[in-house]
């Protein structure tokens, strides 16, 4: 054994029903590296990261911390032993300190009141326990949610860490991130085990190979110029204290992006024009009709459909199975009066789950059990079942592996090739760019500025994104 690997699994094997997660995996980490750790979505990353943090038990193999096998690991443990992850989906209460969020349930009282001093000092020793103990930090994703410089700051933060001996465990399916950050890199495929390599032998294009087993380059597959009807109208919309003075067209056939920094205001339009934030003023026509959004359920009868950004809360059930999911918006579509037909629910189900290629071990599988990429591919089926004519993607592969990206691209290609109305929110530049015929640019809650196809670029995005105009 290396002298400096601090902690190690052999021949970790994993299965829950239907489902073998993990196939006899190896994996090491030395002291003071980044490791980071890759593959589609599906191929066992996060179900081996579960495993190192006491969540789930292996079926089969071991891990050796600093050569001392761990025997029936706890979260509590983990911690213990100075393992810790951070995860990609943000599970806090954004009017809440953060105290507040640390004891949520459990709060410090003291008779009939919450102790906020006690809380404040019990949340500022566990912080320092936290930032003493760390061995190991596993990274999920972190900078899915992040803009460029908070990116920049949590890879200067990462590399003080490994400056002082902490190694850590990095998962990202942004592989350009991967030459800045990473010492060295293992790739998992179908829950098995396929190579390590160091930074230096390898380039973009053969980890996405080692990946997915095959070249695969990214293709924006942009449809033909949209000329169609006008499907979609908004004329000044506003809202309460953020969007002022919206304005734009939407063509059938079209795939109208929209562009800006985090917080910018993009969300919130998405978010207006499904029914979910009240419009203060302003006018939305749909082919031509003046309609008002009040609710999502008005929204969609409008033909309205929303893919949001946040999948798990606000996209997919998780206690559901992934053949409820597909059908609960559209019961329309699977009822005989007030009844679910299971045999147009079977037929609908089966057509999105093959078309979708959605990997899963029956219709039953319950969505919470599913990888991100298949969870995203379940909210798609439910928005392309109900034939929306209008379909917002709000950051549509947000966390999703190279291979799933490429599906998604295809299929909303397809949406935008059968008729339908596409904005794509994003922000990913290249997809941004390679995928809309014009990108609508916000800055704190207005539109700066339009951009079409042959004049847009990166610098003129961020240039608009800025305010500096």
């Amino acid at each position: 054994m290396i002298k400096d690997i601090i902690l190690e699994a052999k021949n970790v094997s994993k299965g829950f029903p239907g489902v073998q997660a993990l196939d006899d995996v190896k994996f090491d980490l030395r002291k003071g590296e980044v490791h980071a750790l890759i593959g589609e979505n599906g191929a066992g990353k996060s179900t081996f990261i579960k495993i190192l943090t006491g969540a789930h038990q292996p079926d089969d193999g071991q891990i050796l911390l600093s050569g001392k096998k761990l025997i029936d690991l706890t979260p509590n443990l983990a911690m213990k032993y100075g393992i810790s992850a951070i995860y990609q989906e943000f599970n806090l209460i954004p009017y809440l300190t953060v105290a507040e969020n640390i004891f949520f349930g459990r709060e410090i009282t003291k008779s009939v009141f919450v102790d906020m001093e006690k809380m404040n000092k019990s949340a500022s020793e566990i912080f320092k326990a936290v930032s003493q103990n760390s061995r190991i930090l596993i990274f999920d994703e972190p900078t899915a949610a992040l803009t460029n410089r908070e990116t920049e700051n949590l890879f200067k933060l990462i590399k003080k860490l490994k400056a002082e001996g902490v190694s850590i465990i990095y998962i990202s399916h942004r592989l350009e991130e991967l030459q800045e950050i990473a010492d060295r890199i293992t790739v998992l495929r179908d829950g098995r085990y396929i190579d390590t390599l160091d930074i230096h032998e390898t380039d973009r294009a053969g980890l996405i190979s080692l990946m997915v087993g095959r070249k695969l380059g990214v293709n924006f597959p942009r449809p033909s110029a949209a000329g169609g009807e006008v499907l979609l109208e908004v004329n000044n919309l506003s809202t309460e204290g953020f969007l002022k003075d919206i304005n734009f067209k939407l063509r059938r056939g079209e795939i109208l992006g929209f562009g800006g920094l985090v917080g910018a205001g993009r969300t919130e339009v998405a978010r207006a024009l499904f029914g979910l934030d009240r419009m203060e003023s302003g006018e939305v026509y749909i082919r031509g009709c003046k309609v008002e959004n009040k609710s999502p359920a008005k929204a969609i009868e409008n033909g309205i459909g929303l893919i949001p950004e946040d999948r798990k809360d606000q996209g997919v059930l998780l206690n559901l199975s992934v053949s409820e999911n597909i059908g609960y918006t559209f019961t329309k579509l699977i009822t005989d009066w007030i009844f679910i037909n299971r045999k147009k629910e079977k037929i609908l189900v089966d057509e999105f789950r093959k078309k979708l290629s959605i990997k899963c071990s029956s219709a039953e599988q319950r969505a919470a059990n599913l990888s991100g990429g298949n969870q995203q591919k379940v909210v798609l089926a439910k928005w392309l079942a109900g034939d929306c004519d209008v379909l917002i993607f709000d950051e549509p592969t947000r966390g999703i592996d190279v291979g799933a990206k490429q599906e998604i691209y295809n299929l909303i290609k397809e949406q935008a090739e059968a008729g339908k109305g596409i904005i794509l929110i994003s922000s990913e530049m290249p997809e941004l760019i390679g995928m809309s015929e014009r990108i609508i640019v916000m800055h704190e809650g207005a539109i700066e500025g339009v951009l079409s196809a042959d004049e847009v670029s990166q610098e003129k995005i961020l240039d608009l994104a800025s305010g500096t105009n």
